[in-house]
């Protein structure tokens, strides 16, 4: 358990926003089946800021292009929204592409058209909407205001710095007004200053716009960024991480805490099964109000 100091979380309605349970997505890869997810179930709240972290392999990636609508699961159920990712059809995923969720890449310049201006770069996206040209113009000024990059409307991306760029990226995804914005290793690229800056900028549309964020990452000390951490391993999540008001005024305490799936399984933690030597079959006792695991031949 540990400390850290964080703006105070804002309140949210506690609604379902992301509904994965028994998700399942298969590929073939000359000639060989490949299960990147293994059933795994995930639930976000409206309004919620979620990290989702993970190795090289975890499955987080698979994740992120399924909730986004770029791929489709091979089974399980995933809703996003109010949008069945498993039946929708063309055109409803180009419109919930559009409008339901925005999307930031990892590399700021691959959300940014590099001839266009901060300005123009936000009032794209609403102009394939069908928006008109003042409401997007205004809607683009107040979202370079609100994410402190105001001096980038007349400038194009190869004029800014690296942050300057993500935050750019992230009006952009905010453009149409999503519901949900998923990040792909948003700061993957930047420095920790720059890195910190993004964070502040998600935080501020999470609050501001009341918008749901979900980050995917390998790097985990994006916990002390975010309300709520989801680790997932082998395809499946293993764990979350909670942070909570402390008893000290701007202070939130962190719990780590194994996820039980809905057939009662649990992922252990890597460095406990490591410690003790687990593998294969391990002895488990009910004692009161708690389980007790240990090898098999210890007892």
């Amino acid at each position: 358990m540990t400390t850290t100091a964080v703006a105070t979380p804002v309140d949210h309605t506690g609604t379902p926003q992301i509904e994965c349970e028994g998700l399942v997505r298969i590929y073939k890869r000359k000639g060989v089946e490949v299960v990147a997810l293994q059933g795994l179930d995930l639930h976000v709240d409206r309004g919620d800021l979620v990290a989702i972290v993970g190795a090289s392999g975890s499955g987080k990636s698979t994740l992120l292009n399924i909730l986004s609508g770029l791929d489709t699961p091979s089974a399980g159920r995933a809703v996003v929204a109010g949008h069945n990712l498993l039946t929708m059809g063309r055109r409803e995923r180009r419109q919930y592409r559009l409008r339901t969720c925005g999307f930031v890449w990892q590399r700021a310049t691959d959300n940014l058209v590099p001839y266009l201006t901060g300005l123009e770069n936000v009032a794209l996206p609403q102009r394939l909407a069908g928006t008109g040209r003042a409401e997007r113009d205004s809607r683009a000024a107040e979202l370079l205001e609100q994410l402190g990059i105001a001096d980038c409307a007349d400038r194009r991306p190869a004029d800014l710095s690296g942050g300057e760029q993500q935050r750019l990226a992230i009006a952009v995804g905010l453009a149409n007004g999503p519901e949900v914005l998923f990040c792909d290793e948003p700061t993957g690229e930047l420095d920790t200053s720059e890195s910190h800056e993004v964070y502040g900028a998600l935080q501020q549309a999470n609050e501001q716009h009341g918008t749901t964020v979900v980050v995917v990452t390998h790097d985990p000390t994006v916990a002390g960024e975010v309300r709520r951490t989801v680790a997932i391993r082998d395809g499946r999540t293993s764990s979350e991480t909670l942070r909570r008001d402390g008893a000290e005024a701007g202070h939130v305490v962190s719990e780590e805490f194994a996820v039980l799936d809905r057939a009662g399984r649990l992922q252990l933690p890597a460095d406990f099964v490591t410690a003790l030597g687990l593998q294969r079959r391990v002895r488990v006792e009910l004692v009161e109000d708690h389980i007790q695991i240990w090898p098999e031949e210890n007892r």
